[in-house]
C-alpha cells in the first residue's frame, strides 16, 4: 500500500541555514567590499559592456523571455544570428506564474502542447505536432542527466525550446523522440549581487510548498560562485483523492577566470504521487469518444502511486586558447529509481464504462553522458568564419520488472473504489531485483561553419553530424530480443539575411534522427519473414523559412515549415515487415514577446498546422490527418503594471487548441478546447527587504476537456486551482 505523506518542513531548515550560512556570507561579502569599494565598482563598470563568453543571452524588456539560448554544438546564440527559431523563458516568468514544473512554463508557448506518458505520470511535450519525451530533455546542453517524467523548476534559470528537428544541433536524443523540437534547461548560477530568497506557497486544495534560494560570489573579482536551492511541496492536488510530495536539492558551483570557466551542478529530486490520474486508453473497437468527465474527477484508484527518485550531476569546463578559439568539455550522470502501482482505465463504451488492472512496476536507470569540442572564429579576406567541432556520447542502461493483475470493471464518470488486487497472474522479471531490458550507446561527431559576408549581414551555416546508434534489448526473462548498430550522417543548411537593423530573414534545412525499427517476430499469429531485421535510423527532414524582429524592448517571429518523418511501417500481405509510410506536418507560426509598451508585457502566439499521412498499408489511411495533431494552437498572454498602484501587476492567459483525431482512420476525435488563467502580484519593501505576493487562478472556468490525443490515448486537462505565494529577499 502507498505510504502516507511524511512531513518535510523547510522552515526549520531555512532557519538553520540562515544562521550558519547567511551570517557568514554577509560578513564575507562585507569584508570583500569594504576595503576596496572603489576598485570593485570600477571592475564592474568595465566588464559590464562585454558579457563573459559563456554568459546566457540577454533578456527582453519585462524579463520574461530571452533573446537566444543554448544551441548545442553552436553554443549560446542570439536568435537574430541563427537560421532557427527558439523560445527561452526566464526564472522571472517561472516565479511570477508560480510554475512548479517545466510543463507549467511551456503552457506559454503556442508551438507546444502536452500530454501524459503511456499509463504513467511522465510529461510529454508535443512540439510542432510531434512528441518529445521528458527523458530527452537536455541540461546545459547535455542529454541523459535530468530526472525523468516530471522536472521541477525551482533550480532553473532558463527553459529553452528549440523548434524543429535537431539531430545536428544536439545529436540524437536518448530515446529518439523530439523530431518536432527539443528542450534545454539552464541551471541557476550565482549572480554578482547575492541571492537570499525564501518563498512559501499554498494551493486551494491545501498543498503547501517552501523554497530557499541562496547564492553568493567570492574572490577579488567575484570569480567563485555558489548557488543552492532547496524546495519541497506536499499535500492534496485539485484532483479528487490525488496528493503529491516533491523534494528538491540542487547545488551549483562555478568559477569564471580570464580564460578558464568551470561549473558543476548536483541535484536530487524525489517525487511521490498518490492516486495519480494519468491517461485513458481507447480500444480500436470503440465507435466514439465520450466527453471528458468533470475536471476534478479521479478515475484512478486510491491505492495507486508512483515514486520517482533521481540523483544527477554534471561538470562543464571551457578554456580560451586565445581570443578566437575555445575548448569545451562536459560530462554527467544520473541514477533513477521508479516504483509505482498504476491503474489506467480503458474505455469500453461511449457511455463511460471502463476496465482497468493493477500493474506494479519497478524501474531503474543509469545514464552517463559526455561532450567535447572546439569553437572559434577566423577571417579569410572579407569572409568571417564561425567554426564548430564537437563529439558527444550517451550510455544508458534500463532495468525493469512488473506484476499485472486481472481486469476489473469501473466507470469513467462515476468511479468506484475497488479493493487492491492480491493476485498477479502476469509477471515480467523479478520485482525485487529488476533485470536489464535495454542498453543504448549513442555517439556522434559534428562539424559546422558559419560564413559571414558584408560585415555579417549575410550568414550562411552548413554542417554535418555523423551519428552511430547502438541499441540492445532483452526480454523480461533475460533473453536478448534485439541488437541494433547503425550509423547515419545528417546535414544542416541555413541562411540569415539582415536587410535592416532590427530584422532578420532566415531559412533552414535540418534533419531529425531516431533509432530505426526492428521487424517483429510474429504478426497476426504468423511468423514474419524478415523477423529481427534492423532498419536504418529513421531520418526526418524539415525545411523552414521566416522573419524575426528585435526592437530591443520586444520581438516577434513569423515562420512557415514542413516536417516529414517516417511512420512505424507495417507487415504486408506476404507477412514481411516493410519500412514504409510518411507523416508530413506543415505549419505557420507567429510569436510576439517582450514589452511593446511600458508596463505591458506580452507572450502571444499562433500555430496553424496541416498534417497528412501517406504510404499507409494498402493506402487505407492515405491523406488522413495524423493522430494527436491539432489543426491550430493559439496563446494570448499579457502582464500589466496597474497605473497609479505602484508594485501591482495583473496578468491573464488564454489557451485555445483545435480538435485532434484519436485514430489513423480519422473516425474518432476530440473537440477543440479553451482554457483561461488569471493572476495578480504585489511587490513592495519592508525594512528595505523586497517582498512579493502572488496569486494565480488556473483554468478559471473549471473547464472539463480532453487536452491531447497524442499516442492514440486521452490526456485530460487540469482542473481549476488557486495558487498563492509570498517571496522575501533578505
Amino acid at each position: 500500500m502507498p505510504t502516507t505523506l511524511a512531513p518535510f518542513r523547510l522552515t526549520s531548515l531555512a532557519a538553520t541555514l540562515l544562521g550558519l550560512l547567511g551570517t557568514s556570507l554577509c560578513s564575507v561579502a562585507a569584508a570583500d567590499q569594504a576595503p576596496a569599494s572603489v576598485l570593485t565598482l570600477d571592475s564592474t563598470a568595465i566588464s559590464a559592456d562585454e558579457l563573459p563568453k559563456n554568459a546566457l543571452p540577454t533578456v527582453f524588456s519585462g524579463g520574461q523571455v530571452a533573446r537566444g539560448g543554448e544551441l548545442g554544438v553552436l553554443g549560446n546564440q542570439d536568435m537574430m544570428d541563427v537560421p532557427f527559431t527558439m523560445s527561452s523563458y526566464t526564472s522571472q516568468l517561472i516565479e511570477d506564474q508560480q510554475a512548479e514544473n517545466i510543463g507549467d512554463v511551456l503552457l506559454n508557448d503556442s508551438s507546444v502542447r502536452q500530454s501524459f506518458g503511456y499509463g504513467n505520470a511522465a510529461q510529454i511535450f508535443v512540439i510542432r505536432g510531434l512528441p518529445l519525451n521528458s527523458d530527452d530533455i537536455s541540461y546545459n546542453g547535455l542529454y541523459g542527466v535530468l530526472p525523468r517524467q516530471v522536472i521541477s523548476t525551482d533550480s532553473l534559470e532558463r527553459v529553452e525550446v528549440f523548434k524543429g528537428p535537431n539531430a545536428f544541433i544536439n545529436g540524437v536524443t536518448p530515446t529518439g523522440s523530439g523530431v518536432g523540437g527539443g528542450i534545454n534547461l539552464q541551471p541557476k548560477r550565482a549572480q554578482d549581487t547575492p541571492t537570499r530568497r525564501f518563498s512559501t506557497d499554498i494551493s486551494s486544495s491545501g498543498r503547501v510548498g517552501e523554497h530557499l534560494d541562496l547564492g553568493q560570489r567570492f574572490g577579488d573579482n567575484n570569480e567563485f560562485g555558489v548557488r543552492m536551492n532547496i524546495a519541497q511541496r506536499e499535500g492534496d492536488t485539485a484532483i479528487d483523492n490525488e496528493s503529491q510530495r516533491t523534494k528538491l536539492f540542487a547545488l551549483g558551483l562555478d568559477y569564471r577566470g580570464d580564460r578558464l570557466r568551470l561549473s558543476t551542478d548536483f541535484g536530487y529530486q524525489k517525487q511521490r504521487i498518490n492516486g495519480n490520474r494519468n491517461t485513458v486508453y481507447i480500444p480500436a473497437t470503440l465507435t466514439g469518444i465520450p466527453h471528458a468527465p468533470d475536471a476534478d474527477t479521479n478515475y484512478s484508484q486510491k491505492w495507486t502511486f508512483t515514486e520517482l527518485e533521481d540523483t544527477y550531476g554534471m561538470a562543464r569546463g571551457e578554456y580560451d586558447l586565445n581570443d578566437q578559439w575555445t575548448l569545451y568539455a562536459a560530462a554527467g550522470a544520473k541514477h533513477t529509481r521508479e516504483v509505482g502501482n498504476y491503474s489506467t482505465p480503458t474505455l469500453r463504451s461511449t457511455a463511460g464504462a471502463t476496465t482497468a488492472s493493477s500493474m506494479f512496476v519497478a524501474h531503474d536507470e543509469d545514464n552517463r553522458s559526455a561532450m567535447a569540442g572546439l569553437r572559434g572564429t577566423l577571417q579569410t579576406g572579407p569572409v568571417s568564419h564561425q567554426i564548430n567541432l564537437g563529439v558527444t556520447g550517451i550510455w544508458t542502461e534500463q532495468r525493469s520488472a512488473y506484476e499485472l493483475s486481472g481486469s476489473f470493471a469501473n466507470d469513467l464518470y462515476h468511479p468506484i473504489d475497488v479493493a487492491k488486487p492480491t493476485v498477479y497472474p502476469y509477471v515480467g522479471g523479478d520485482i525485487n531485483d529488476p533485470g536489464i531490458v535495454g542498453k543504448t550507446i549513442n555517439r556522434s561527431m559534428a562539424i559546422s561553419d558559419t560564413l559571414g559576408f558584408m560585415d555579417d549581414r549575410i550568414l550562411v551555416t552548413y554542417g554535418l553530424r555523423r551519428q552511430n546508434l547502438k541499441v540492445d534489448g532483452w526480454s523480461y526473462a533475460g533473453a536478448r530480443t534485439a541488437t541494433y548498430d547503425e550509423s547515419i550522417t545528417t546535414p544542416v543548411y541555413g541562411i540569415v539575411l539582415k536587410p535592416w537593423e532590427h530584422v532578420s530573414l532566415y531559412a533552414n534545412s535540418i534533419e531529425g534522427l531516431a533509432k530505426g525499427p526492428t521487424a517483429p517476430a510474429t504478426a497476426g499469429g504468423a511468423e514474419v519473414t524478415n523477423r529481427g531485421q534492423a532498419f536504418a535510423p529513421a531520418r526526418s527532414k524539415q525545411v523552414e523559412a521566416g522573419i524575426k524582429y528585435d526592437k530591443g524592448t520586444f520581438g516577434a517571429s513569423f515562420g512557415v515549415y514542413r516536417i516529414e518523418q517516417p511512420s512505424d511501417g507495417y507487415v504486408d500481405a506476404q507477412n514481411t515487415y516493410v519500412r514504409q509510410g510518411t507523416q508530413r506536418n506543415r505549419g505557420v507560426e507567429l510569436n510576439i514577446y517582450g514589452e511593446p509598451l511600458d508596463g505591458l508585457r506580452l507572450l502571444a502566439g499562433a500555430t496553424v498546422m496541416d498534417t497528412e499521412l501517406s504510404g499507409t498499408k494498402n493506402g487505407a489511411n492515405n491523406g488522413n490527418r495524423a493522430i494527436g495533431v491539432p489543426n491550430f494552437q493559439y496563446n494570448l498572454g499579457a502582464d500589466w503594471d496597474v497605473p497609479g498602484l505602484e508594485g501591482v501587476a495583473l496578468n491573464g492567459r488564454m489557451l485555445r487548441t483545435g480538435g485532434q483525431y484519436v485514430d489513423a482512420a480519422n473516425t474518432q476525435s476530440i473537440p477543440a478546447w479553451n482554457r483561461f488563467d488569471l493572476g495578480a502580484r504585489y511587490s513592495f519593501e519592508v525594512e528595505q527587504r523586497a517582498v512579493t505576493l502572488r496569486a494565480n487562478l488556473e483554468n478559471v472556468a473549471n473547464t472539463r476537456y480532453w487536452a491531447s490525443a497524442n499516442g492514440g490515448y486521452l490526456s485530460q486537462g487540469e482542473p481549476r486551482a488557486l495558487k498563492v505565494s509570498a517571496t522575501v529577499d533578505f
